[in-house]
């Protein structure tokens, strides 16, 4: 389970360097093995591989001419990479993905179960300050018991 949040920073060549607790869990429980990816590209997704073959495995069950399926494929694709996790723990963001999701200076790095989702940390400070929760936010996390 991945969860929590850390700050951290891309450096000039377009690297992250995972934070410490981060990388040590993902090492430990899945490898160096990463699926680098995003559906909207405001954000990057960071999977172990384990983690994105789970996904896939669900993906082919579904059928390859529904359009959504579809749209979701061309995304996560058109902005996918694998890469391995090098000795200091960073990992290349694409140039494609990085200049989609302004992936510069300092981001925000979140745990969110089974993957990451690191933001530019302007834009996720804008985003949670745009999408305050609402009672019927309240109201619908209570129906699931949170």
């Amino acid at each position: 389970m991945l969860r929590g949040n850390a700050v951290a920073k891309i450096d000039e060549k377009g690297r992250l360097k995972l934070p410490s607790h981060f990388r040590a869990s993902i090492a430990e429980r899945f490898g160096n093995e990463l699926f680098v990816t995003s559906l909207f590209g405001d954000c990057v997704w960071v999977y172990p591989m384990p983690s994105w073959l789970a996904l896939e495995a669900r993906l082919v069950k579904a059928p390859s001419t529904n359009p959504v399926i579809r749209k979701f494929r061309y995304r996560v694709n058109y902005f996918g990479q694998t890469v391995a996790m090098d000795g200091q723990g960073r990992i290349l963001i694409q140039p494609l993905l990085r200049d989609q999701a302004r992936m510069e200076g300092e981001v925000v790095v979140l745990g969110t179960d089974d993957h990451l989702e690191i933001w530019n940390r302007a834009a996720f400070e804008e985003k949670l300050t745009g999408e305050r929760v609402t009672p019927e936010d309240l109201e619908i996390l209570s129906q699931y018991g949170i």
